[in-house]
């Protein structure tokens, strides 16, 4: 998915009255999107990537009343896997290698793009019956350089699948990866860790260890740290090797848990492409307009033309470099 008419982050606040184990605040700018309501906080200005997390959109929530429903319409990938994590609602998702079924909350919905798929999201008919609510995250992780062209695929991890922690007021729910000694089933093409932490009033989250470059984005409540208050809609870039943990306000919060190994290099982006290569954005650009993709065998009568006024974006720090 890309909820490409999102802007932005309008503003990122470093570090001037914030505690240094913070490096980057980001603030998403939010945009109605037909009703629905979509928030980006990855890439932007000062930001590219967090690990291999190179596009992070909050999207709702939002209510579609009975006989609506979610389209977006067949598009391409290249270079990356896309990520879908729902709290509410239900998507239908169909790809080029035959992938046709639901994602429901918790449970995580992993495509690797490689050199190339096609794939659509939308509200099943069972879905258009009646009045719901849909929000969740699509994130985007890039691929390493050795991965990129590498064949598709698609893995589909119903929640009960997925390790789940709860202890002192957390619950936890490791998405991809490793951390706070869990593993989770998803096959990543890098190393990176992605949890969705739901925090009572006064609980504590502690950050894993071991990743060099990592985040949390707030998606409701407010948490601490240091003695910094941090409200929903905003993601905090930490400084890297500090033992840190975020600690929930009087409601209580959620958060995204998520980063990883640093980039192998800059990457490009252009609509849905990344890649190391600037040519082969090009070439992925030159190969949806000519309709060289593959197709998806039940949802082929429609697509999204290739946007011609967009600019390709670079960015992303060299190996090597730290938080």
């Amino acid at each position: 998915m890309s909820w490409q008419p999102a802007e932005d982050p309008a503003q990122t606040d470093g570090p001037p009255g914030i505690g240094p184990e913070v490096s980057l605040v980001i603030i998403p700018r939010a945009h109605d999107v037909g009703g629905f309501a979509v928030r980006r906080a990855l890439p932007a200005r000062q930001r590219m990537l967090v690990g291999p997390f190179i596009f992070f959109d909050q999207m709702g929530p939002g209510e579609f009343l009975a006989g609506t429903g979610l389209d977006v319409r067949p598009h391409p990938h290249i270079g990356l896997a896309t990520v879908t994590y729902l709290f509410e609602g239900a998507i239908q998702h169909r790809d080029s290698l035959g992938s046709d079924l639901s994602i429901r909350p918790g449970d995580v919905n992993w495509m690797t793009a490689g050199q190339g798929i096609t794939h659509s999201e939308r509200s099943s008919a069972a879905e258009r019956d009646h009045v719901r609510t849909l929000s969740g995250i699509q994130s985007w992780v890039a691929l390493p350089r050795e991965a990129e062209e590498r064949a598709p695929g698609f893995a589909h991890h119903p929640a009960e699948t997925l390790p789940l922690v709860e202890e002192a007021g957390l619950r936890l729910r490791l998405i991809a990866g490793e951390g706070w000694g869990l593993r989770a089933p998803v096959a990543t093409a890098s190393p990176l860790f992605y949890a969705d932490a739901v925090l009572e009033p006064g609980a504590r989250v502690p950050l894993p260890d071991g990743h060099e470059e990592r985040a949390a984005y707030v998606v409701s409540g407010e948490v601490s740290l240091a003695g910094d208050r941090f409200e929903a809609g905003r993601m905090l870039v930490f400084r890297a090797g500090d033992g840190l943990a975020l600690t929930a306000g009087p409601a209580g919060a959620r958060l995204l848990l998520l980063g990883g190994a640093t980039m192998d290099g800059p990457r490009f982006l252009y609509w849905n492409f990344v890649s190391s290569s600037r040519e082969r954005i090009e070439q992925a650009k030159a190969d949806w307009r000519a309709r060289r993709f593959p197709p998806i065998p039940t949802d082929s009568q429609e697509f999204i033309p290739l946007p011609e006024t967009l600019r390709v974006r670079a960015g992303g720090r060299p190996a090597g470099a730290s938080a």
